[in-house]
Order: C-alpha cells, then structure tokens, then sequence
C-alpha cells in the first residue's frame, strides 16, 4: 500500500476535504459504513488520534460519554493510517479463554505477521477485571505474562526468526524478545472510557499504566457549530423553506442544549440522572426526516380524500337541476318519437302483405321453372348418354383416318387384283358416298353383267381430298337407303370386322372403322333426334317461363327493396327510441342517485369541510409539530410529565418566535397519534394520562427500542395484552436459554418482552439494540454473539425495569429510547377507582368494560365506513352518478354508520 505520511495542513478546508475523501473510501469496503460529518470537532480528534497511531507503540485513551464519536473517529484514523481494527466480540459466555484467545490474535498479527494493529476496547465490554491488568501489561511491557504456551511460543519465534539481523546466532529467547518488542511497535491500545461514575475514578487508581502509557483525548461536548453544521448536513434534502430550514436548525440546536440544562435540573430535584449525548442529537435529526415525510404525506393524503369527497357532493347537487332540465326536454322527444315508430310499424305491416303475396305468386312461378327446367334437364342427359355410346367409336374412326397417309391409299388404289376384304371395305365406302358401281362382264364366263364397285373405288381413291371428304362427311344426314345397304350386306358380315380386314390391309382396316363408326352414330342418331326436338321445345318453353319468372322477381325485388329501407327507417327509429329511453332512464335514476347521495352524506358536508380545513391548518403546522415531537421522542423519555411539559411550552413559544408555524395546543399524541390505536392501547391495559398515551405515542415512533422503566408493571401489563395475539416472548436476561428464544424471534419476527433487566445490559445485545443488520445472499442478517441469523421486519423489541430510579450510563442510554412509565396521580386516580368498582359493585366494574370495549368497536368501525366511504368517493372515475354500486355501497355504509352513532349516543 502507499505510504501515507503525517504531516501539518495549513489548509483546514483542504484537510476536511481529504478526510471526507477518506471517509467515503472507508465506506466502499467496509461492510458497517459509518455516516459521520466532519466538521471542526471530528477534525481534531482523528488528528490527535492518528499523529498517536503513528508513533511506535502509541496508546490512547479516549475519554468521553457513549455515544460521543470516540469509536467512529478511531476506526476512520485507523483507515487513513492503514492500521487494522480489532475489537472483542462479548457474548454471553464471554470470558477470560476467549479474551486471551482474542489478546493471542491480536499480537500474533503485530508481532508475527508485522501487521499494524489497533486493539479497540470498551469499558462496557469489562466483564472481568482481570482484562484491564492484560491491558496494562501490554501498555507496559507489550506482552502479557504466560499467555502462550510453549508450543505456541515456538510458533511465534518461527514468525519472526526471518525478521531476525542477518549473521547472527540469535537465541529463542532474543527471538521472542524480538517478537514482543514488535507487538509493542506494532500495537496499538484505544481504550474508550466513561468518566461517568466511581468505576473510571478506581480504573484509573488501580491500573495506573492507564494513564502512563496512554495519551489521554477528551471527548467534551459537541459545540454549538457542530451541531448547526451536522443539523444543516442531514436536513439538506427535507424540503423547507430557505428561511425555515435555518430556524430549524437553531430549534434542534436549542433542544440538544436546552435538555442538558434540563437533565441537570431533573437531577437537582428528583435525584434522576439523565444524559443527553451527539447520539440523541442525530435521533433528532433521523426522527425528524422520516417523520416530517411520513406526517405530510398522511395528511396531503387524507385532505385531499376529504376534498374530492366534497368535489363529489357538490357536484351532485350542481347536477340535479341541470338533469330536472334534461328530463323535461327529452319527455316529448321519446313521445314524438315513440309516435312515429308506431306509424312506421303499420306502413311495414302493410307492404309486407304485398310482399307475402308477391312472394307467393314468384314462388308458384319458380316451382313451374324448376320442374321444366328438371324435365329438360332429363332429356338432355338421356341425349347425351345415348350419343355417349356412338361418339367414342366415331372418334376413334376419326383418329384411325389420321392414321392413314396418302401413300397407304396409293398401295390399295395399285392393286391389280385387291383381296375381297379390300374390295367389300371399298364397295361399303362407295356405298356411304353414294357412288354407282359399273357394269362388268361376269369374270366366271357366263356372258352376263356384274355390278362392279372397284372400277368406281380406284377412282374414289385418286381423289387428293379423299381422306378429307370422309372427315367432313355429313353424317346428320345419311340416306336411309344407305344405311339400310350397310347394315343388310356388311355390318352383319362376319368378315366386315376391322381385325380380320387389318391382314388384308391397314388402310382397309381405318376404312372398316369408319364405316362401322358410322353406322352406330347414324342408328343412335336416329334415336336421339326425337329426343333433341323434345329437348329443344322444353328449353324454349322453359326460357319462357324464366323470362316471366324474372320480371315477377324484379318486382317482388322493388317491392322488397321498399320495406327494406323502410324496417331501416323502423331500426333507426327504433334505436333512437332506445336512446331516448335509456337517457331518459339513466337521467331519472342519476337524478334519484344525486337525491340518494346528497340524502345520505349531505350532512357530512360541514364537518368534512371542517376537517378538510383542520388538515389544511395541520399541514402548514406539520414542520413544527413534528420537529418538537421528534425532539420529545429524542429527548423527553426518560422526564416526568411536569419537565416534559416545561420543556415543550418553552419550544413551541421559541418556535412562534423563529416564525416556525407550530399549534399552539401542541399535543404529541394529536401530532403523531391515532384515536383508534390509542383507545386500543388504553383496552390494552395502557393508563389513559397524558404522560402514558405520550409515552405510547414514543414506543410507536421511535427508531430505537424502548427500555420502559415501569416499577408499577404498568408497561410490562400493556405490552402483554397488546402483543397477546402475536404471540409475544417473555424472557428475562437470568433465563438460561434466552439467547436461543430471542434468536427464534428475530428469524420469524415474533416480538419480545425483555423484563426486569438491571442498570446493565447484557454486551449480546448491543448489535440488536443498534440494528446492526446487513444482507448476505440476498436476505437481512444480524449477528448475535457467535451466530449469523435472518433478521426479520416484523421482530419488535420491549426491554422493562422494575428500577424505581435507575442510573443508566450514557454507554446504555444511546442505544434505546427511555421511558418514564412510572405511575402519575390521573393513573392511580383512575386504577383505584376501578379497584373499588371491581370490589363494591362488580356487575358495574363488567358493564364498564363493556361498554369500553364496545365503544372502541364502533369508534374502529365508523372510522373504517368513512375511509371507505372517501376511499369510494376519491377512486370514483368520471360521474359518480353513473355508478349505482358505489352509490348503494356508500348509502349502505352511511346507514349503518348511522346506526352505529345512534348506539354510541345510547
């Protein structure tokens, strides 16, 4: 690490900057950060305690009350002079083995390891005496006698022996002298006493190497500046007034001040001891910034419930005449219109007659279409299955004539003597084309003529378009004679088939098709033609009909098309009606809500506007209410009612004076307390004076822990009634296993009563007492003597004493709130009335406290129906008025807030 040197700054600025610079690296790495102000005060004591660090062997100590600073400016000059700060952890089995085990790390971190080392001790932390003769040993001498044991003895010489001059022959016992003369460079003793008592007087008597060997820094009370410049510092981000925030920082100023002179007086007359401490001032200080925040937004919360509560009553009442208004101009709108819809309806009825008896005769029409157009459909199909049997095979016909080449027809025509199959496939084709066959002698001699069709066929074929002729041939029309021809003389042939004709000749085999083709589409044709007639007659009888059909839907379309428009005309008419209807609706039912609400919470009008202004003027008092009730929290505990009430008319008239606008009735229970909760405590057992509510009223408030001194068992009393229900631990610091109970409280945040302790506190405690929390792992921890364990939000704390006058040192006094409870005249006024009661007429002392409890019951319930009645009022979006269930639900909760007041007036 660098060296860092002491040196003298000129610079007072430049020093406090440096330190502050410091202070905020301290803060980086350190797991506890330290929230200090360096002003003045601070400056000079971690410059007095480091110039002592840096000297070989330097010890201070450091006498001041708790709560002083000694602790926090040790470990920051600690820091600047890279020393390492060792304080004992006291437990409740804390004892003379682990002080010496603790003593035994700190010099063999010194001494062994060369390391500087601050030991810091406390005089709370003495449970033996015997600890402070170590410490003077190790103030004189630097070791502490037979402390280690042999073999931890050669330990240490084994640590220092390579820190030993080179070359010479040194001996154990030069080597442990080695070892201790650098635990006495190395080591430093910061002892924090109290001047307070008869023990530091006999300390310092006894053990006087304590003063000898020590340099000695008192830590006196802050000054004035100090407080005004630590005052300014955590007061920075309130929001104040510029004006403001300088008289509030003399008010706290004059708090710390005047309650020392008050704590003096206090002892003078009831022999009560009583410090104020730098700790008290920065609980004032915390205790004011989340107090103020709290108490504003309470109060802005609350007034503007109150005033949107207004807001909605005046507006109600602002609408009744404008909707009376409304009503009267849409009555005749609704009959006007309620008319004219009935009118509509009877035009409708009407043309929808005509439409129903259109619609009949299109419908009479449309079956007469439809059947025809079923029965032409009939004959259409049967005509297209019958040529479905003929056109196949023609197209195949057709298909085998592209087939054929003009060269195939040459072959047939160059046949000098063509087979008979060739010649009947010709003699059928002339035939079909009607060619006349000629006249030949008969070839078997006879001397007679023969019909002849070759001579005319070879002809036939010498015609370029012969193929063509037969692709184009009529055949619609074919001669019946023809026809009869083919079917007498070839189609009955059996060797008129195209597979016996193919061997003769391929182009003979397409002819035979052809032919064949064309015999079947001419007998299926003959058929069909009927058919097609019959067919043709139903489509045209039918295009007749649909002509008609569609001039009768062309009307019955214009007629439709008419009462469309007019159920439009009926729905519009209809919808506006509707509206009407429902606005109508909506405006008398509003209306009957207005009446409804105004009825119900109109009477709450005065005392809201009241309260609305009683918040208002509470709001402008809250800077000062909250900053004297923030210093009785502080301050004012451990007084009795007539100081504490000395004190707070002095600061309210101071506070009038430095122009701090505060109620001039200031009450801390009315400042910071609530009815409810306060009549709760009372049933709890709490006494009803002004000093015990107050005294409650800390409890609630405070940011530390309360130690009740209550020598009657007032406190202890209430706080087991009002923690009955949560399951509340009662332990007491004599209990063997209170350590264990008060750890399980903290891990699931049961509370705790801690009665009947002493002037002392057990040392375990203190990180309890100081909230000492951290996170580890993502949970809130603290640490309990030798246990880590997950502190809980919910855990409460109640320390109690049965100490009639107690004199707890500064070291105590710092680290929980004190309070009086001992019993005030009102209360013991109050108390043996009751006994008396209980005593002479029991039924009554019952009664009582019947009626007590049922009291608190109704007060609880009607606060609860009006926060939820503001709570209704306040959430209501736009027009309450159009929200029937948060009309019902709050005229519900005015009636039976009613009902409830009725009772308490009984």
């Amino acid at each position: 690490s660098e060296q860092r040197l002491y040196k003298e700054l000129a610079d007072r600025e430049g020093l406090k900057r440096t330190i502050e610079a410091q202070l905020e690296e301290y803060n980086q790495v350190n797991k506890n950060p330290m929230n200090l102000v360096i002003f003045k005060y601070v400056l000079e004591h971690v410059a007095r305690i480091t110039r002592v660090l840096k000297q070989p062997g330097g010890h201070c100590l450091l006498v001041g009350v708790g709560g002083s600073g000694r602790q926090s400016t040790t470990r920051l000059a600690a820091y600047l002079s890279g020393s390492t700060v060792f304080q004992p952890e006291i437990t409740k089995s804390y004892g003379t083995v682990e002080w010496r085990d603790d003593l035994k790390a700190t010099l063999r971190a010194a001494g062994g390891k060369g390391e500087p080392m601050v030991f810091l001790f406390n005089d709370t932390q003495i449970k033996d005496e015997s600890f402070l003769e170590d410490i003077g040993n190790l103030l004189n001498s630097g070791e502490v006698p037979n402390l280690f044991a042999v073999d931890e003895r050669q330990e240490l010489i084994e640590m220092v022996r390579p820190h030993a001059p080179k070359g010479e022959n040194i001996s154990s016992m030069g080597l442990f002298s080695l070892f201790v003369d650098r635990c006495r460079r190395n080591l430093h003793v910061m002892l924090c006493m109290s001047p307070i008592g008869d023990a530091f007087r006999t300390r310092l008597r006894q053990y006087p190497s304590l003063v000898n060997c020590c340099t000695i820094d008192w830590f006196q009370a802050w000054p004035a500046a100090g407080l005004r410049v630590v005052a300014s510092r955590f007061l920075r981000d309130v929001e104040l007034a510029d004006g403001e925030r300088h008289a509030v920082v003399e008010m706290c100023q004059h708090f710390h001040e005047s309650t020392t002179q008050l704590s003096t007086l206090f002892a003078e007359r009831l022999g009560r001891q009583n410090y104020v401490t730098p700790t008290s001032f920065l609980q004032l200080i915390m205790a004011l910034k989340d107090l103020l925040d709290k108490k504003r937004g309470e109060i802005v919360k609350q007034q503007r419930r109150y005033e949107n509560g207004l807001e909605k009553l005046q507006f109600a009442a602002s609408q009744v005449a404008i909707m009376q208004r409304d009503l009267e101009l849409l009555q005749p709108q609704l009959i006007q219109t309620s008319k004219e819809t009935e009118d509509m309806m009877v035009v409708i009825e009407k043309e929808g007659v005509q439409v129903e008896a259109k619609s009949k005769v299109v419908k009479a029409e449309e079956a007469v279409a439809n059947d025809q157009a079923t029965k032409a459909k009939a004959l259409k199909d049967e005509c297209e299955s019958d040529l479905a049997e003929a056109l196949p095979a023609l197209e195949a016909a057709l298909a085998a004539l592209d087939t054929l080449k003009q060269a195939d027809i040459t072959v047939v025509k160059s046949m000098k003597s063509p087979p008979a199959a060739v010649k009947m496939v010709m003699e059928s084709v002339c035939i079909m084309k009607e060619i006349k066959p000629e006249k030949v002698p008969n070839p078997s001699g006879s001397g007679d003529k023969v019909l002849d069709y070759w001579g005319p066929a070879k002809k036939m074929l010498g015609d370029m378009k012969f193929l063509e002729s037969l692709k184009t041939y009529d055949r619609d029309n074919i001669p019946a004679a023809v026809m009869k021809k083919i079917r007498a003389d070839y189609i009955t042939n059996p060797d008129f088939i195209p597979e016996k004709i193919r061997t003769a000749s391929s182009a003979a085999e397409g002819l035979c098709k052809w032919v064949r083709a064309l015999e079947v589409y001419d007998r299926v044709a003959k058929v069909v033609g009927p058919k097609k007639e019959a067919l043709k007659g139903a489509e045209e009888s039918l295009n007749e009909t649909m002509s008609r059909l569609n001039q009768k839907k062309a009307e019955m379309k214009e007629v439709e098309d008419r009462l469309a428009a007019l159920k439009q005309q009926l729905v519009e008419m209809t919808d506006k009606k509707a509206r009407l209807e429902l606005q109508v609706d909506s405006c008398s039912k509003q209306l009957v809500r207005a009446e409804q609400l105004i009825g119900s919470l109109g009477t709450e009008k005065e005392r809201w506007t009241s309260t609305a202004n009683t918040l208002n003027q509470q709001y402008i008092n809250v800077t000062g209410d909250v900053l004297i009730s923030s210093a009785v929290i502080a301050y004012l505990g451990a007084f009795t009612s007539t100081f504490r009430e000395d004190a707070v008319r002095g600061w309210v008239l101071l506070c009038k004076e430095k122009h701090i606008p505060c109620a001039a009735d200031f009450s801390l229970s009315k400042t910071l307390g609530d009815p409810i909760t306060i009549r709760a405590w009372n049933i709890a057992g709490l006494p009803s004076d002004t000093l015990s509510i107050d005294n409650g009223v800390i409890v609630a408030n405070s940011r530390r822990w309360p130690l009740m001194i209550d020598p009657q068992g007032q406190a202890n009393k209430w706080v087991k009634n009002l923690e009955k229900e949560n399951k509340l631990a009662v332990i007491k610091l004599s209990d063997s296993d209170y350590v264990r109970t008060l750890e399980n409280c903290v891990q699931f945040g049961t509370p705790v009563l801690l009665e009947n302790v002493g002037e002392e506190l057990d040392p375990l405690l203190e990180p309890l007492l100081l909230k000492q929390t951290f996170k580890s792992g993502g949970a809130i921890c603290i640490r309990l003597g030798d246990s880590t364990i997950e502190y809980s939000q919910d855990f409460r704390l109640y320390i109690t004493t049965k100490l009639r006058n107690p004199h707890y040192l500064p070291e105590t006094s710092t680290k929980v709130t004190l309070l009086n409870f001992m019993i005030t005249p009102e209360g013991l006024g109050d108390q043996l009335l009751g006994i008396v009661v209980a005593k002479e007429r029991p039924e009554l002392e019952e009664e009582k406290n019947q009626l007590i409890l049922q009291s608190a019951a109704n007060k609880k319930q009607l606060k609860e129906i009006e926060d939820k009645i503001l709570e209704i009022l306040s959430s209501a979006e736009g027009n309450i008025l159009e929200d029937e269930t948060a009309i019902q639900v709050l005229s519900s909760s005015k009636t039976l807030s009613n009902e409830i007041s009725e009772k308490q007036m009984v």
